[in-house]
């Protein structure tokens, strides 16, 4: 059976650049590994989660309270375990799933629409629905890239000004992500996530240098 092994982060945190600096360095150090990417926006199982993200519901990320907005990613997350990468999870040839976003996710952009005096309960909850009822597989790993909104926000500008897309209601809304940053610093202490610090004095650490830091918690994991 393989490691869950999970990158999180901020929307603008570098976590495709880094999974691709992770896949060749798993690559050359001999591991086997599997990658998925989550929300699956190619699949039908996203359905909701586009609506939401894309305003359907409400041009706020508050207009879809916490747990409802979790449940659509939840959905998203299950479907595309039992249809898509389970084999590889359970495969004693693989040694690491690595994920593109995960559970962790939920509490990262969900519970900060809360107060905080409910986000232990909002953890409670999430681990007892993801993992217990829907039966998701637990990660061996989070790794949590931090970096300032500061920053982030700059590298989604020139994303989106290279491919002229539109950002979604999480994207547009800086407070929010600033809410989000203080949600995933909580969580991060509170579910022992491995926390890499991405920035230094204001400025982005470079992209080898954040890779090597995460090549070693693997390691280490290993």
């Amino acid at each position: 059976m393989g490691r869950l092994l999970v990158l999180e982060g901020l929307d603008g945190s570098g976590k495709s650049t880094q999974m691709e600096l992770l896949k060749r360095g798993l690559a050359r150090e001999g591991f086997t590994a599997s990658y998925i990417k989550m929300p699956d926006y190619e699949s039908d199982s996203s359905a909701l989660v586009r609506m939401y993200l894309g305003g359907a519901f409400g041009e706020s990320p508050d207009d879809v309270n916490a747990y409802a907005a979790s449940t659509f990613y939840a959905a998203d997350r299950y479907a595309g375990y039992h249809t898509k990468w389970q084999a590889d999870y359970q495969n004693p040839d693989v040694d690491f799933v690595v994920a593109d976003r995960y559970v962790s996710s939920n509490a990262i952009f969900q519970m900060p629409k809360l107060s905080r005096e409910l986000w232990d309960a909002y953890l409670a909850w999430l681990e007892d629905f993801e993992y217990r009822k829907l039966g998701l597989p637990r990660p061996d790993m989070v790794i949590y890239l931090d970096v300032p909104v500061e920053i982030s926000q700059k590298l989604l500008s020139k994303r989106y000004g290279e491919n002229g897309g539109e950002r979604d209601v999480h994207e547009r809304d800086i407070a929010y992500q600033m809410k989000c940053r203080e949600a995933a610093e909580y969580a991060a202490n509170a579910s022992g996530w491995k926390k890499i610090s991405c920035a230094e004095d204001g400025v982005l650490r470079a992209a080898d240098d954040i890779a090597g830091d995460i090549l070693d918690a693997v390691r280490n994991l290993r």
